[in-house]
């Protein structure tokens, strides 16, 4: 009988991955079918993100409207049918101290390995989208230590996310991340750099840490390949927000094709067959002709 496409041999955790990776590339998910292509493609890892899945999910902006009992119950539908390791995005933790120590539990119980939160206070916001109110430096230096020190799995690696360069500055987003690293955070986070001069500062100050950069297509930080991004000292890559994206000028594109009448586009998809085998048919049918009757 075929096997389950979610099951392989065990993976190495998130932490090895940047560790061994130049750097750890992680596409962004917002639905099971995203996981799903993101594994048959071949990468070690992949990211879910509050932006894609509240869009997605719910039709919402990510304005803090989604909090974590309707995240998790989407992060869980997409965690389900992928066992690569996964990056979490955690907003600002849904509330105080305890509440970033239980999302970060809620998550680690689902099999995340690795997530990050924010320095945002609530109602948080998309970190390219102006706005945003920063807590004190403490107060997350705090939700850093108690993260670290009571998460489940002492793998688990948590990255520090400070959205202060778009409200204060990058001096004082340099400062955080220092800080932050020191209270505990396993990678350091500098969300929103708005120029490629302002990503090697980001480099070159805080060398001593994993630091991860975000290339979110339409936002305020220039797009960079893998590798330009590596040899500015960023170990690990995020594209949230790519096979969303791309995925909804598609539809608008197919949605005017048959609103027109003239059906262009027709045929230009995927494949049936390529389709069903994406989804696993093959594995199901022969279940059902196995134990049937």
């Amino acid at each position: 009988m075929s096997q389950d496409p979610t099951a392989s041999a065990p993976h190495p955790h998130f932490r090895e991955l940047v560790a061994s990776e130049r750097p750890l590339v992680l596409p962004g998910a917002h639905d099971a079918i995203s996981a799903l292509l993101i594994r048959q493609a071949g990468f070690k890892a992949y990211f879910i993100g509050g932006f894609p899945v509240v869009g997605a999910r719910h039709g919402l902006p990510d304005i803090g409207l989604a909090t974590l009992g309707e995240l998790s119950a989407a992060y869980r539908d997409i965690m389900a049918v992928s066992d690569l390791p996964v990056l979490v995005d955690v907003d600002n933790g849904y509330g105080d101290v305890k509440n970033v120590v239980h999302a970060v539990h809620t998550y680690e119980r689902m099999g995340a390995q690795a997530l990050f939160f924010e320095d945002q206070v609530s109602p948080k916001r998309c970190g390219h989208i102006v706005g945003k109110e920063l807590l004190p430096c403490e107060e997350m230096e705090r939700r850093i230590r108690a993260a670290a020190e009571q998460r489940r799995d002492p793998r688990t690696f948590i990255i520090a996310r400070t959205d202060a360069r778009e409200v204060v500055g990058m001096d004082e987003a340099l400062r955080r991340g220092e800080r932050y690293a020191r209270a505990g955070a396993d990678g350091i986070f500098i969300e929103a750099p708005e120029s490629v001069a302002e990503l090697q500062q980001v480099g070159r100050a805080l060398q001593g840490v994993p630091l991860m950069a975000n290339m979110l297509e339409g936002g305020r930080t220039p797009i960079l390949k893998p590798a330009e991004l590596e040899d500015l000292g960023f170990r690990i890559v995020i594209y949230g927000i790519s096979l969303l994206m791309r995925s909804v000028k598609t539809m608008m594109a197919s949605l005017e094709d048959l609103r027109s009448g003239e059906l262009k586009m027709v045929g230009s998809g995927v494949g049936f067959e390529d389709y069903k085998r994406i989804v696993g048919f093959d594995r199901w049918a022969e279940l059902e002709r196995r134990y049937g009757g």
